[in-house]
């Protein structure tokens, strides 16, 4: 079965030294489009993470997150300015003695000091580094379960909206010969009358003619047999496993196109109404398929 495009994964990891959540939601996209929102200290990890994703999805919309909490800076390889902060607290407090104002200083204001924070290493914790990896796994596993959940229910109805398209296809292949039996009795009719009102004179041979003529104008054969095949494959993909969604699109648009040839050559009401109704449904395959993978 084909899997959506649209999911949430969350996994949440519990240490006595860390704790870590990563979450994971995806939408309809052309193409695999991945957003990351990670602590900066985390941004060597990215790259690798991006890989395993790769592996594992090919198009979409994906925004990850991933929210750490730590005991210890020690483990994300990040120190305080010491040195630094202390001056700068000291200047601050020197201008308000001058000024006469008291000076309390808010520490957390630190927090968002980047530039006061130092990177002392390349690679964070490897024991946080393994366990955000085994997270993200299970995360991205979540997220495929679900993501496969709505690709089953698309698929079936789909599968359902196939098989009320070939029952239109076949309705308009039982109306295409009466349709082509009146276009003929008609032809000949109105091309008697005109001979008749003229005086001249029209062979049986040269009617024949022109009613096959007609026939042939008028013939949806081909374009109901092509449209058959395109039907077969469509249940064929919707069935199949892995990325469907590009391929059934294509194929929709294969079956647009022979189901308005047959309309424009049936020229008859009734057919009309019954391709009205099979653009209708088709394009709402057409939606469908939009969130496939």
């Amino acid at each position: 079965m084909p899997v959506s495009m649209t999911g949430f994964g969350r996994v949440e990891t519990l240490g006595e030294e860390f704790s870590h959540v990563w979450e994971i939601r995806s939408v309809n996209n052309r193409f695999l489009d991945v957003k990351w929102r990670m602590p900066s200290v985390l941004r060597s990890l990215e790259a690798k993470f991006d890989k395993l994703l790769r592996k594992r999805a090919s198009r979409g919309r994906v925004d990850i997150s991933l929210t750490v909490e730590t005991r210890s800076a020690a483990l994300l390889g990040v120190s305080l300015n010491t040195a630094q902060a202390g001056a700068m607290l000291d200047q601050l407090r020197a201008l308000a003695k001058a000024q006469g104002v008291a000076f309390t200083p808010d520490m957390n204001r630190l927090m968002s000091a980047s530039h006061l924070w130092r990177d002392d290493s390349a690679e964070p914790d490897p024991k946080l580094a393994a366990s955000l990896e085994q997270g993200f796994l299970k995360a991205v596993d979540d997220w495929n379960a679900s993501r496969r959940v709505e690709g089953g229910e698309l698929a079936r109805d789909l599968t359902a909206r196939f098989a009320r398209l070939r029952e239109l296809a076949a309705a308009v292949g039982e109306r295409v010969p009466t349709v082509l039996k009146d276009k003929q009795a008609a032809t000949a009719e109105r091309l008697n009358g005109l001979v008749a009102q003229a005086g001249m004179t029209f062979t049986e041979e040269r009617l024949a003619q022109e009613v096959a003529v007609l026939a042939d104008r008028l013939d949806v054969t081909e374009e109901l047999t092509r449209l058959a095949a395109h039907l077969d494959r469509l249940d064929e993909a919707v069935a199949a496993d892995g990325e469907a969604g590009k391929r059934l699109d294509f194929l929709i648009q294969e079956a647009f196109r022979e189901i308005n040839t047959c309309g424009n050559k049936a020229q008859d009401v009734e057919v009309s109404r019954l391709i009205v109704d099979f653009k209708v449904e088709l394009e709402k395959c057409r939606e469908q398929v939009q969130n496939l993978e």
